[in-house]
């Protein structure tokens, strides 16, 4: 098994891949779209840490700049129904922080905000999530899914979840879910709603 590559990027693709140059071998690696920018220019020398995906027809090779992302890939792909495609969608939208935030949070919203991810996707992903991943020890997800049937939102306490909350407003206020998924992700982790939401009409005020 092939944890990680240092080599040298001497190629990148329009597909998402890239080939890193080690020991004069060539390896194709596919790589999430957040880490492109982050493997340095051509000619740089960069370290991935990588999963080898074995099919019958094929063995693709997938790089993360960090170890968590990579954890993070290995633990959805373990999800039913999330393939490696899928599985960087997520990353792509949520990074590995964000991603358990939306998973302890019990957020469906959040997870819904990737292409491919419908409630009922998001519901069972935070079930199957929660056992795989380094999660605060609570039963945010379990409860959220369970009340994804008649389509509510529940925390920990049985209440529609802070980040959900604030989400709704900003959404009733007319904000695209785009914006308001950039605008969360700059937000502080334990705030109030009222804090929260007055931070995110800040930030999104700025940037109109």
């Amino acid at each position: 098994m092939i944890g990680s590559l240092r080599g040298t990027v001497v190629h990148r693709s329009a597909r998402g891949e890239v080939l890193l140059e080690v020991g004069g071998v060539g390896y194709r690696v596919t790589v999430p779209p957040s880490a492109m920018a982050r493997l340095g220019e051509l000619g740089a020398t960069a370290v991935v840490h990588t999963h080898l995906n074995v099919r019958e027809d094929s063995l693709t090779l997938y790089g993360f700049v960090t170890r968590d992302e990579r954890d993070c890939f290995e633990a959805l792909i373990g999800a039913h129904g999330v393939g490696p495609a899928l599985a960087l969608a997520i990353l792509s939208v949520h990074p590995p922080a964000q991603l358990r935030l939306a998973l302890s949070d019990g957020d469906l919203d959040a997870l819904m905000l990737v292409p491919g991810v419908g409630r009922k996707t998001a519901a069972r992903l935070l079930i199957e999530l929660k056992s795989r991943l380094d999660l605060p020890d609570d039963d945010a997800a379990a409860q959220a899914a369970a009340a994804a049937a008649d389509g509510t939102h529940a925390n920990g306490n049985g209440s529609v979840s802070t980040r959900a909350e604030v989400r709704a407003a900003l959404g009733a206020l007319g904000y695209e879910p785009d914006e308001v998924h950039h605008a969360l992700r700059e937000l502080p982790a334990d705030s109030g709603v009222e804090a929260l939401l007055r931070s995110a009409l800040r930030l999104l005020g700025a940037r109109r």
